[in-house]
């Protein structure tokens, strides 16, 4: 049996995948976070949150690394961690310093600190000359927006340091421009109470449809699970409202994401120990990278592919933080894809009526997940302010998306917001 450390992590789906495959993997974890609380708001009534399963439960600033680093040598000394994991964003970095520090498997700081930064990230792939965007970073707004005339509109504003679309907005003039960059600089510190770098990224808005590539490194080679549909709503935002496992691609489409994925990773320096989530736009002139995500998919994606490959990226997550071989067979599920999709609101106030009732026991549905009327709900303006999702499958092949574009049809029937 290991003994993992978990440093902080989301409170949604992988809060709950991870634990669950530490345990059913036999193994243990000790939980290192600054507030324990932020964890236990997001339990469901009458349960208690996965996370709280821990062997150990130990409180210390997350936030301060250099403080940190210290700290962490002196509990490794004392419980001996195998490695060391987080499935949230903010945290991959100092994971990567810790695992440095103690001697654990994983993969170097530097790499995960520049795929955590959309600026970094931008930079070594151009250096690198794998397909991207044109970009420009900048601070001050009379450099924005001559940058933002140079690449021409219309454009994408985005943080370079924030997670799920969070102030990612397409913009067609500098009137809009100036409003984006205005909402950014009122969001000074993230949901983590980390300090935000204050520039910004500005790229060329791609066209083209916006496919995910699933891999696992170990050992210096990267291992393709497969490839994500992505559909997007909410503009002027970019709102994740739905995605399929695998994408109804031609075969040279998909391959041409996975050779752009396969490249981006390598230019990084991700090719061991790292579950990755790598955001391709198929546009007219060829794949271009949105950006690379050192860690599993989030949005339930990881589900996904279990239903339809058999393949667990939660455990394989844990697998090579320990630096174990992951297992990446394939068994025969009974379903060719499967696919979710999420109620966006479209508009703020009160939920007051939300019917899902027979949902789940219809033929193909594998998850349904609804928000309790009487819940505040905001407008979405990022893939936090969903309202719930519908999950299925289909055992013939790709039909997976209609079926479930099909159910929220029904459901936003029956939504009411007032």
């Amino acid at each position: 049996m290991a003994h993992l450390l978990v440093v902080e992590s989301w409170v949604g789906s992988m809060s709950r995948l991870l634990p669950r495959a530490i345990r059913e993997n036999g193994h243990a974890f000790t939980f290192l976070t600054r507030d324990l609380h932020h964890y236990l708001r997001s339990a469901p009534e009458g349960t208690a949150h996965p996370l709280l399963g821990a062997r150990h439960i130990i409180t210390a600033d997350t936030n301060d690394i250099e403080a940190l680093l210290p700290e962490v040598e002196r509990l490794h000394a004392v419980l001996g961690f195998d490695g060391v994991v987080t499935s949230c964003d903010y945290y991959l970095p100092a994971v990567a310093r810790i695992a440095g520090r103690l001697g654990l498997p994983g993969p170097g700081p530097e790499a995960v600190g520049d795929a955590c930064r959309k600026d970094s990230t931008r930079r070594v792939l151009d250096d690198a000359g794998v397909p991207g965007p044109r970009f420009a970073v900048r601070q001050e707004w009379t450099d924005i927006a001559r940058a933002a005339r140079d690449i021409g509109y219309p454009l994408v504003v985005k943080p370079v340091d924030l997670c799920a679309g969070m102030y990612v907005r397409r913009v067609d003039d500098e009137a809009e421009l100036a409003a984006a960059c205005r909402a950014l600089s009122a969001f000074p510190v993230n949901a983590r109470g980390q300090r935000r770098t204050p520039v910004v990224l500005l790229e060329e808005l791609l066209d083209g449809p916006e496919v995910s590539v699933e891999t696992v490194s170990y050992a210096g080679a990267v291992h393709v699970v497969g490839v994500t549909d992505k559909s997007v709503g909410g503009a002027p935002a970019f709102v994740e409202t739905g995605h399929m496992f695998p994408a109804a691609l031609t075969s040279a489409d998909a391959e041409a994401a996975e050779q752009t994925a396969l490249a981006a990773l390598k230019a990084l320096g991700l090719t061991d120990g790292v579950v990755a989530h790598t955001e391709i736009k198929l546009t007219s002139a060829g794949p271009r990278v949105v950006e690379v995500n050192p860690r599993p998919a989030g949005n339930r994606i990881t589900e996904l592919v279990r239903h339809v490959t058999g393949i667990d990226l939660a455990a394989a997550f844990v697998d090579v933080a320990l630096g174990r071989a992951p297992d990446l067979r394939r068994t025969d599920t009974g379903l060719r894809s499967a696919a979710i999709g999420f109620l966006v609101p479209g508009v703020s106030g009160t939920l007051e009526a939300l019917d899902g009732d027979g949902l789940r026991e219809l033929p193909g549905v594998l998850e349904v997940q609804l928000a309790e009327p009487g819940r505040a709900v905001k407008a979405a303006g990022s893939n936090n302010e969903y309202l719930g999702h519908v999950m299925a499958g289909d055992p013939d092949g790709p039909g997976a998306r209609a079926r479930v574009e099909t159910l929220l049809d029904g459901l936003r029937a029956g939504l009411v917001i007032r």
